[in-house]
């Protein structure tokens, strides 16, 4: 939607427009999120399972050293190496990976749900033009943001891990008086809770990052009051086609009536105003309904199609417009009317019987 010049952007984003967006693959989206959620999935994991990783690449070292002096180039031997390589991946770094996989899915559905937008993956020859490209990298504030937030980030994680490796250089001079396991117990101990607390520095920078990217695209989404209005007339459509259409639902209705009219048992006219067709069928209705029902032009279209099939007319100028503002079509008649409209009725099945009679 064109933005409308001399207008502020003070409305509230639509639920239309947010889902235009997000067609687009325009959503708030924070990579660092992603980034913290990839890097503690796998900081858990090797916590976890280095011993496992451990004894696994051990295995496979000792296999790989101790079958050297016995080593013949060979499909073989190829098939050999290539087997171990293969259990080795798929026991130790497939799973590792994996989990990573899933992790940074689930960070992303969680961010922006889980939606397939072919319109965001459409290829486009605009982005072929390497200007657009150099002007959103060089020129643009968000690419600027980034800019300033990748630097920003590796200053602080470098001052972090400055002041924790400090202290840990510090406390390993104790590491010669020990034996070689414990040394390289406490040196992974130690490598791990410096990881734990740098990823805790990189924790609080991709919140602070979330944060920042839903509260920038909901600035950016936000609307003036004419791209508001503009909105709700395509939601609800051009006046004048929704007169259009409204215009031909009452014309098919007046068809629809004026085919109804033949199956009346009486048409109640004013004679000149007001015209109302009335049929009765004991079996389904509990009294007489109205079938159709018109003024001026209407009416007399009734009464023309009525004496063209025989149908009776009646003339009653009180009961005509009573009826007329007391119903709508499809309506049984108000109590108040039955006995006039009863005697009426017995009058008309009256005169049919006595044209049977004449014709036998």
């Amino acid at each position: 939607m064109p933005e409308v010049e001399g207008q502020e952007k003070t409305e509230q984003a639509t639920p239309k427009k947010l889902e235009d967006a997000r067609e687009k693959g325009q959503v708030a989206r924070s990579v660092e999120l992603n980034s913290l959620v990839v890097f503690t999935i796998g900081f858990v994991s090797l916590y976890m399972f280095k011993g496992v990783i451990a004894k696994n690449l051990s295995d496979l070292t000792y296999f790989t050293l101790n079958s050297l002096d016995k080593l013949e180039i060979n499909l073989e031997s190829f098939k050999v190496y290539s087997f171990k390589a293969f259990v080795f991946f798929v026991s130790t770094i497939f799973p590792f990976l994996l989990a990573i996989l899933i992790g940074g899915l689930a960070s992303n559905i969680f961010q922006v749900g889980f939606k397939i937008t072919p319109q965001a993956l459409g290829f486009k020859f605009s982005k072929l033009n390497p200007l657009p490209g150099f002007k959103r990298i060089f020129f643009s504030s968000r690419s600027f943001f980034e800019v300033v937030k990748s630097i920003f980030k590796l200053i602080l994680i470098s001052w972090a891990a400055y002041f924790i490796i400090k202290d840990y250089i510090i406390s390993s001079i104790g590491l010669i008086e020990l034996s070689l396991s414990e040394s390289l117990k406490i040196m992974s101990d130690e490598a791990f809770a410096m990881v734990l607390k740098i990823g805790l520095v990189f924790a609080i920078l991709a919140i602070i990052d979330f944060s920042w990217q839903r509260y920038t695209f909901k600035r950016d989404m936000m609307m003036t009051k004419q791209e508001v209005k503009e909105e709700m007339k395509q939601l609800e459509g051009d006046p004048q086609i929704k007169s259009r259409i409204k215009k031909e639902q009452m014309l098919a209705a007046k068809r629809r009536m004026m085919q109804e009219v033949p199956k009346a048992d009486v048409v109640i006219t004013n004679p000149t105003h007001f015209a109302v067709a009335l049929k009765y069928d004991p079996e389904k209705d509990s009294a007489p309904k109205v079938i159709a029902k018109g003024v001026d032009e209407v009416a007399q279209r009734i009464k023309a199609i009525a004496i063209e099939n025989g149908v009776h007319i009646h003339e009653d100028k009180q009961l005509a417009r009573a009826l007329y503002k007391a119903c709508d079509i499809g309506d049984v008649i108000p109590r108040e009317f039955f006995k006039v409209v009863a005697e009426i009725l017995a009058f008309v099945y009256q005169l049919k019987m006595q044209k049977k009679k004449k014709i036998i």
